[in-house]
């Protein structure tokens, strides 16, 4: 696995947004849990309002503002699932000991 990974939607070279999948993995899970959070809680907000009036262009707009950090903290999970993924096939299991 390469050491840093661009975030995806970004189609730009060279890639100037990156993660560093050798951080710790509670501050990646730290960083995709703030993404995904604030995320939630703007949607949240708009969701148990009453009415919400906007036209097509600014509603597009705003999905759009929402979707890139929902995307990072998705990035970010691929990340930790990889890490976790390639820790767990190197660990070697250990052979049950026979009782005599």
């Amino acid at each position: 696995m390469e050491r840093y990974i661009p975030l995806t939607g970004i189609d730009l070279v060279p890639a100037s947004l990156l993660i560093d999948s050798e951080a710790p993995l509670d501050v990646l899970q730290a960083m995709a849990d703030y993404r995904i959070r604030t995320v939630t809680q703007v949607l949240e907000n708009i969701a148990f309002r009453g009415e919400v009036e906007a036209d097509c262009v600014v509603l597009s707009d705003f999905a759009q503002l929402l979707a890139i950090p929902l995307r990072d903290g998705c990035d970010l999970m691929d990340a930790i699932g990889r890490r976790l993924q390639k820790e767990a096939s190197e660990v070697e299991v250990a052979p049950a000991e026979t009782v005599s």
